[in-house]
Parts: structure tokens; sequence; C-alpha cells
């Protein structure tokens, strides 16, 4: 099965669980643990969204973002199965939720960003959330991540979407093996 197949029946499964037809990418994360956490969430949030960025040569119109951090599956893919033309056979019901429980996903405690150089600047990356930010040195470039996070989060219901209060910030520098060029 394609992952884009998976992600769509375990989103059925969830919604299907709570009778509303809105989930948050990281309850399907936790959904499909056999799955690269990265591959999940640029599928939910990107290739299955109808109303997101066309980044992809594939895609699949599964979803459609309603808010931050929210995604609903659109009206003719929350059935399984699908007839003529496209449309959804209504009397085919989504499969039944696995044992794990959507109550038990924990907001994260940290976000994860990559840092990298190309051509004297510093682009900082985050992977959980979409914040990118860039500088002229590490420092200004951590600085401005830690500002871009902030504004991000500013407003926001923490929880919803997926963290913790004041998360950490876990950076990962990127660089080439045989650069002659010092960080700084």
């Amino acid at each position: 099965m394609a992952i884009h197949e998976e992600i769509l029946l375990a989103a059925r499964r969830l919604c299907a669980d709570r009778r509303s037809w809105t989930f948050s990418p990281a309850e399907v994360v936790s959904a499909l643990p056999h799955l690269n956490e990265r591959s999940v969430r640029t599928h939910v949030v990107s290739r299955c969204c109808v109303n997101a960025p066309s980044h992809h040569p594939h895609r699949w119109p599964y979803f459609e973002r309603i808010g931050r951090g929210k995604y609903r599956i659109r009206a003719e893919y929350r059935v399984a199965g699908k007839g003529q033309g496209g449309r959804a056979v209504a009397s085919e019901a989504a499969e039944a939720s696995p044992a794990y429980a959507v109550a038990s996903i924990a907001p994260r405690d940290s976000v994860h960003a990559v840092l990298s150089e190309s051509e004297g600047q510093y682009v900082a990356e985050c992977l959980e959330v979409a914040v990118v930010t860039q500088g002229r040195s590490l420092d200004e470039t951590l600085a401005n991540l830690r500002d871009a996070l902030r504004l991000y989060t500013d407003g926001e219901d923490p929880e919803a979407l997926g963290l913790v209060h004041n998360p950490r910030v876990l950076v990962t520098f990127e660089t080439v093996v045989g650069s002659s060029q010092c960080p700084g």
C-alpha cells in the first residue's frame, strides 16, 4: 500500500473514533509509527492537502487545511472505496481504529531544527513546525530562530500545535566534510 493511502486510512480511523472529520498531523504521525515521521507530515500538510502550495509533482486531494495545525478529510474521501467518476461510495464505512488512542499523544517538549550553511548564509529549518529563518552567523541565526518560534507560538495554544509551553530547541548543524570554512 502506498504511503498516501495509509495516511488517508489512518486519518479516517482517527476521525471515525471522534465522530469529527478534523485531525492534526501529529495524530496521524502517532497512528503510523512504522512510517517515517517527516514523510507522514509532508504528505498530510503538502502532498495530500488541496490548499497547500504545489511543491510536489504527485498530489492527492484528500485533505484541506482549516486552521493552524488542523486538517479535515474532504467529503469525497470520508468513506472507503470510490464509485464511478471518483465519487465516494456511501455504503462502505471507514475501518475501526486500532488499540492506540489519540488521547495518548503527549505534546512535544522540543522542536528539532536543521541548520546549514550556503554561500555565507546560515539557514535554520524546523522539522515539526513551519518555521524557517536565516542569518549571517550562527549566533544571529539561532537568535532569529528563537524569535521566529516565539512569533509562531505567540497567541496560540501550544498544545494545539503539539507542543508544551516553552519547548526546547534542538539544533543539528549540517556541513560538508572537508569544508575549509569554520562556522561563526
